[in-house]
């Protein structure tokens, strides 16, 4: 029986430490991946998308035989963005012989880099924290999208380049409105800073706390400062709200959202305030009409949904598990054991993997584990993401 998000979340939620998505015996052959998921916590607003996803492209595999013939089992629960229980989570799904996990937050991430490691557990999480793609830092991590960093230098850049089109004078000056949260802090003190110093952008962070509804001090101070940018690293309910406040209060700048608030959700939740943001997205809208989504689209339409009130946090959960499938496919194919070592050495051998557009091509390799180093801008327009750029690959060298 295929659950309505929200009573699938309802249900995880009142399972404690039992597995959703099957239970039993194991299948033989069976290629078994866990998942976390925030169903119910503080970004369940783009989590629950990003868990579909995952669970929908499993269910698509197996439709189409599994992968070389072998089904595929995942085996998941809702975690609440809470760093223990995900930790929790992860002893227990390893112990069943996960041979792959899927996460979810940078804080439960980066909490369990080391033990990925030891337990050569090939990983990969919805956070872009730049240190997880550092192949020496954390060596069974992958990062499937462009770090946060890389984000927010591409952003930088952009800024710098459009405040000087418009006759700017100085440096251009940023508002950098961030979740309460590791992931928040993120492409600011991994590489952020250092680059707007470099580039002579003003950045001033400003933190937005958890729950908020109201946000007429920061931007009280933020219009007091001269910011002529407003760039938020949060996902889509607190920036919907900032958004509207900032209307309300007729707020005079160019407001530019990283990847998790630059989606179909900023437009139900925002209406017209989202009109004109420009979104970093890394991948695709689903009403982006391009090679990489057409097969995503096909599969949501077959099941009775509607692609277009789903939002890009879909695509990249897609092709995350899209990801890890072709790396047990390459271990298969070379009649090697299907071990979480071996699969990682697959994914090294990634080179340039085809996205149909969704998102830039793939690479891995033994020394660098993100996949993705670029991304396009889009526009909010008239209720949909609208291209605004090709490919804007990020600045050289290491944040």
């Amino acid at each position: 029986m295929r659950f309505s998000r929200s009573a699938l979340a309802a249900w995880c939620a009142a399972l404690a430490l039992a597995a959703c998505g099957g239970s039993g015996e194991r299948a033989e052959n069976e290629i078994l991946i866990a998942a976390i998921f925030d169903l119910t916590g503080p970004t369940a607003d783009v989590g629950l998308d990003y868990a579909d996803a995952v669970q929908g492209h499993v269910e698509w595999l197996n439709q189409r035989g599994g992968i070389r013939g072998r089904p595929v089992r995942l085996i998941y629960q809702d975690y609440a963005y809470q760093v223990a229980l995900a930790e929790q989570l992860y002893t227990q799904f390893v112990q069943e012989g996960a041979l792959i996990f899927m996460g979810w937050g940078t804080g439960d991430t980066e909490a369990l880099r080391l033990r990925i490691a030891e337990d050569r557990i090939p990983f990969s999480s919805a956070s872009l924290s730049h240190v997880l793609g550092d192949a020496h830092e954390s060596p069974y991590n992958f990062l499937v999208a462009t770090s946060y960093s890389d984000q927010f230098r591409i952003v930088l850049r952009w800024i710098a380049e459009d405040h000087r089109a418009r006759g700017g004078v100085g440096n251009a000056r940023v508002a950098f409105m961030h979740n309460a949260s590791p992931f928040g802090l993120s492409p600011w003190v991994q590489g952020g800073e250092d680059y707007a110093a470099e580039i002579g952008v003003d950045v001033t962070p400003y933190e937005m706390p958890r729950g908020a509804t109201d946000y007429t001090a920061e931007f009280s101070r933020i219009t007091q400062s001269g910011a002529a940018y407003v760039v938020f690293q949060n996902t889509s309910a607190p920036a919907a709200v900032a958004l509207r406040n900032a209307r309300s209060l007729g707020v005079d700048a160019t407001f530019v959202c990283l990847n998790w608030c630059a989606n179909a959700l900023l437009w139900r939740l925002a209406e017209d305030a989202a009109e004109g943001v420009i979104g970093a997205i890394p991948w695709a809208p689903l009403t982006d009409d391009v090679p990489g989504v057409q097969e995503i689209r096909a599969y949501l339409e077959s099941r009775g949904d509607d692609y277009a009130e789903k939002t890009n946090a879909y695509t990249q959960g897609w092709w995350t598990m899209a990801l890890f499938a072709e790396g047990v496919r390459r271990v298969i194919d070379a009649g090697e054991e299907l071990t979480g070592e071996n699969i990682k050495h697959a994914l090294e051998t990634i080179e340039a993997l085809d996205t149909g557009g969704a998102g830039p091509p793939l690479t891995f390799t033994p020394s660098d584990h993100r996949g993705s180093k670029g991304l396009r801008l889009f526009r909010a327009e008239g209720g949909r993401w609208s291209p605004m750029t090709e490919l804007l690959a990020a600045p050289a060298g290491s944040p």
